[in-house]
């Protein structure tokens, strides 16, 4: 269930939903309550804090025509409410990501960076 409902509404936020404040947004997963009553949407946003407030904004404002379209494509009698949630555990990999990067990079610029020659030099 979570799965399709995370697919039908990165669907809608690309073709249906026409408002800017929603930016670049990726869908990172969805958690259903048991009782099928919550749909906890985490999302990503690309941008700064600013880009970052002005999404969820915007997907809080979205929410109750994506909850329409939601019952009405997945023919559900009961459709959970969506509740937006900024995905922190992926930004952080992502920061790391490009953190070990940065240092990677300067490595390489100092000529430490020896990586790849297998260490065999006999």
């Amino acid at each position: 269930m979570a799965d399709q409902i995370r697919g039908e509404l990165a669907t809608l936020l690309a073709r249906e939903v026409h408002d800017p404040g929603i930016g670049f947004v990726t869908l990172t997963r969805v958690q259903v309550s048991a009782d099928l009553q919550v749909a906890r949407v985490f999302y990503t946003v690309l941008g700064d804090e600013q880009s970052r407030r002005r999404s969820a904004q915007a997907l809080d404002r979205a929410a109750p025509f994506l909850r329409r379209q939601i019952g009405a494509r997945l023919r559900l009698k009961r459709v959970p409410e969506l509740r937006f949630q900024y995905d922190e555990g992926t930004a952080s990999a992502g920061r790391i990501e490009q953190l070990l990067n940065e240092i990677h990079a300067a490595d390489r610029e100092r000529g430490g960076g020896d990586e790849g020659d297998g260490g065999d030099r006999s």
